[in-house]
């Protein structure tokens, strides 16, 4: 069983928006940090957000600040990825991911060991 399943990618302008969701099998994830990864063709998985099993510490690459907002729902065991004003350089599959150590806020990808299949962002000039 795969243990986290992203949805809501899409293809959108530039300046548009989406919301990725992803869905965790079980609830043991809600007591983990949870984060977002994205690759582009070309180039190495980079860290996007993460969010404490609470919902209240957020973090967040530079790239992405004032434009993505990561939360969760712990009673549907659902991380979100809200992406507003949306740039052809966010064009990735993102991937949603939950670490070794459940309460790492660690941004390097090879500190997760729980992943999803990943879901296409594309954003077209």
């Amino acid at each position: 069983q795969v243990p986290l399943v992203e949805s809501g990618g899409g293809l959108v302008q530039a300046g548009g928006s989406l919301r990725l969701s992803c869905e965790a099998s079980t609830r043991t994830f809600n007591s983990y940090t949870m984060a977002w990864f994205r690759q582009a063709p070309g180039k190495e998985r980079e860290f996007v957000a993460a969010i404490g099993w609470s919902g209240v510490n957020t973090y967040y690459t530079d790239a992405v600040k004032g434009r993505f907002t990561i939360s969760r729902d712990n009673a549907k065991n659902t991380v979100y990825l809200q992406l507003n004003s949306l740039k052809p350089e966010d064009t990735a599959v993102y991937s949603c991911a939950a670490p070794s150590s459940p309460n790492s806020n660690s941004q390097f990808w090879y500190d997760y060991i729980y992943w999803g299949q990943g879901t296409q962002v594309t954003v077209s000039s």
